[in-house]
């Protein structure tokens, strides 16, 4: 039995693994749990960030009070001040009557409110006033109301980042990350993946009626090699299908979605590299073409300034649609003529990369008609 488990008298019964990752994590919500501070939870989507949120509040002197829970991604802009602070009746068209918000009925309890990367800008102020004043007024309303409600907010956004945006105000940001958790996700985890698979086909086998007691290795090793982008909620999903559609005793995964998906991602972030790495090498040349007044040989050229031999250049800019130089149909007095041109090697370079108008001769771009 692994040491989280042990630990489901303490309010982790929910939680398995035995990573250090998974640890530092529960080593967190450990120490914060008994404070009431504020607690910002960061982690990608599907890790279990709502689950750290219940561990806070069931370890906390609040726990007897309510949980309440709310996604600001999922309610309109027009909406979230109306959830979370209230509304009176008449307040817009439609509120028949008074309502609570959020944060009433959170008092001397814990408002979770997952992915607070989305509250609107114009809203952030409120929220931070009942944050710091634990006052705050319902939509529509005068009168001023408190609430001793213990916020934990989570997203699986770059806050600081958005705040070097504008796109979230740094007072608020500054105010909710008093206590950050870092969630991992499940790639950053995977010895606990067989004990998470286990616990998942226990608990599918016995909602299906089914009895599935055996788990292949060559299943296991490609669950753990698997890079999970939707983390644990992906394989908790893969396992339930997994359940529903094995026939036998053993657990039956459609590995080859698994491979196939993985080839795809790889494939996409190979394609991906090379077209960085492409458009660096073609602005590299590109800037030392300019440097050298579009000259490729000779000790000043550009091929002596990217410290490559000249035919390795040639060939370089053909691959990225570079091209030599040649004398333009209509010449123009102030052009060097078509010999000294192939002499010095000046090239142009195609906007669109291949030469327009393949069926007749293209009209050519010099630096002197720029």
């Amino acid at each position: 039995m692994s040491e989280i488990e042990n630990r489901t008298e303490d309010g982790f019964k929910d939680f398995i693994g035995e990573s250090k990752a998974l640890r530092r994590v529960l080593d967190d919500i450990e120490t914060v749990a008994p404070t009431g501070s504020t607690v910002l939870i960061y982690g990608e989507t599907g890790t279990g960030k709502e689950l750290i949120a219940r561990s806070l509040h069931s370890l906390s002197s609040r726990r007897a009070n309510a949980f309440v829970r709310l996604n600001c991604a999922a309610i309109p802009a027009g909406l979230l001040e109306s959830e979370l602070f209230g509304h009176e009746k008449g307040a817009f068209t439609g509120a028949v009557a008074q309502r609570a918000g959020r944060f009433e009925l959170a008092d001397r309890g814990t408002i979770f409110l997952d992915e607070i990367g989305e509250i609107p800008l114009e809203l952030q102020p409120k929220l931070l006033r009942v944050l710091q004043e634990r006052e705050f007024e319902r939509l529509g309303g005068m009168r001023t109301l408190r609430s001793d409600a213990r916020l934990v907010a989570a997203t699986n956004r770059d806050l600081k980042a958005m705040v070097d945006e504008q796109k979230f105000r740094s007072d608020l940001y500054y105010r909710l990350d008093v206590f950050p958790i870092r969630v991992p996700p499940l790639r950053e985890r995977a010895e606990d993946i067989p004990l998470l698979v286990r616990r998942f086909v226990q608990q599918f086998s016995e909602r299906n009626n089914r009895m599935i007691d055996t788990i292949l290795s060559e299943t296991m090793e490609a669950l753990i090699r698997y890079h999970w982008p939707g983390n644990i909620r992906e394989l908790q999903n893969v396992v339930e299908r997994s359940v529903i559609i094995s026939k036998g005793a053993t657990l039956m995964v459609a590995l080859d979605e698994l491979r196939a998906d993985e080839g795809l991602k790889t494939n996409q972030s190979c394609e991906a590299l090379q077209q960085i790495l492409s458009e660096t090498e073609r602005t590299q040349i590109l800037r030392a073409l300019e440097r050298s007044n579009w000259v490729i040989a000779g000790p000043k050229g550009a091929a002596a300034r990217l410290g490559i031999k000249r035919t390795t250049l040639q060939s370089r800019m053909q691959r990225l649609g570079i091209r030599l130089l040649r004398t333009p149909v209509t010449q123009s007095p102030a052009l060097p003529s078509a010999t000294s041109n192939e002499a010095d090697g000046r090239v142009l370079e195609w906007p669109n990369r291949n030469p327009p108008h393949s069926d007749r001769e293209p009209e050519l771009w010099h630096p002197a008609y720029a």
